[in-house]
This record gives C-alpha cells, sequence and structure tokens, in this order.
C-alpha cells in the first residue's frame, strides 16, 4: 500500500486490517486518515526546516527511520519501523536494512565531494527512486521519499524540487505522471530523466 488517496471512496470507512496501529481513535475514514497524516507530516517537515541538518546528518541509516517516524509516528504505532510483509512493491522485508545501508553508501558517493559525474539534481533524483523502490515501511512510502529528497537537496543547498507543483494524491493526471516517471527509472535506473523533469516541473 502506498499514500493513502483521495479518490471516490475516500469516505468509505477503514477495513480492520487497514486500522492495525492506528493511534488515534477518532479515524474511521480515509479522508480523517489522510488529513491526521498530512497534519503530522506538516509539524515534521517544519521542525526539520528549524534544524541545522547536515547531509552527512541526513544521509544516515538511523534518519531514515527516524524520518519516517517524524513524519507518522502521532497517527501509526509503526512509524519509523521498517514492514515486515511483503507488498507488491518493494524488496523482500528480510532485506530491507541491507538496501537501506546500500542506498545511503551510494547515495554518499553520489553527492560527496568529487562526485561531478553526476548532477546535484540527478543524484538526488536517483536517491528518491531507489527509497521508493525499497519500499521500506508498511505506509506512506511515496511522502515520505519525497521529504527525504527535499531535506537532501536543502542540505546540498539545491533549489526544492516543485513535484509537479500540484497536489499527487489521488489518481488524477500529476499523479499518473509521477508513477510513469517511476516506472521509467524501475524498467532502467539510467532513465532518471522523466523523473527529474516530473520534480522540476
Amino acid at each position: 500500500m502506498t499514500d493513502i488517496h483521495n479518490g471516490p471512496d475516500r469516505f468509505t470507512p477503514l477495513e480492520p486490517d487497514e486500522r492495525d496501529g492506528l493511534i488515534p481513535t477518532y479515524i474511521a475514514t480515509r479522508v480523517e486518515l489522510n488529513a491526521a497524516e498530512q497534519a503530522n507530516i506538516a509539524v515534521a517537515v517544519l521542525g526539520l526546516r528549524r534544524r541545522r541538518l547536515t547531509t552527512a546528518k541526513v544521509l544516515d541509516e538511523l534518519f531514515v527511520r527516524s524520518l519516517h517516524k517524524a513524519m507518522y509516528g502521532d497517527v501509526w504505532k509503526w512509524a519509523g519501523k521498517y514492514r515486515t510483509t511483503e507488498r507488491n512493491i518493494g524488496v523482500d522485508p528480510s532485506v530491507i536494512a541491507i538496501s537501506v545501508r546500500d542506498l545511503v553508501d551510494d547515495a554518499k558517493m553520489w553527492v560527496g565531494p568529487g562526485s561531478s559525474w553526476l548532477g546535484r539534481d540527478q543524484a538526488v533524483c536517483r536517491i528518491h527512486h531507489r527509497l521508493v523502490a525499497i519500499h521500506p515501511f508498511p505506509n506512506g512510502n511515496g511522502r515520505y521519499a519525497r521529504a527525504f529528497a527535499d531535506l537532501l537537496m536543502r542540505t546540498l543547498d539545491g533549489e526544492p524540487f516543485t513535484w509537479g507543483a500540484t497536489s499527487i494524491q489521488g489518481n488524477g493526471p500529476n499523479r499518473q505522471a509521477y508513477l510513469a516517471a517511476l516506472r521509467a527509472a524501475d524498467a532502467d535506473p539510467e532513465k532518471i530523466e522523466p523523473l527529474l523533469r516530473f520534480a522540476r516541473s
């Protein structure tokens, strides 16, 4: 399961398995869940913008988990914990920790001193794509990976991405363009240009 959507069934009551690990007891529908998550994310991102983050701090396995915890910890008991079950996207749960560690190590080379073979935007888009492909958490991976990329970009003194300049929630054209760009990189990791164009559109 990826981002909670705002489609036609957003007022449909959540199924019991969709409520597993939910902290607020008042949440009964997708729209209520989405609102609670967005409020949590807004507080977390604002708090992180006030902190003096460095590239080394962001590119740390502990930060990978603590960012997800900050974004979703008021809503989900499992926030910040790697998933333990299979999904229709992502690596096997048994290799999530290793995959994240490998990504962090690769990312340090991609954005570190002397990494001129990759431009800053391309490097951060590659990192974003890999995070989404790993799908480390039970839910919220898309929003999480975009927030991670934005925070990393800030530590690199880059312009923030716009991610299509409109909401990626729901099943509208902006989300479809985002998913198509991710799929292009899935098919060939060297084809990061569609995702880069979308991130800067």
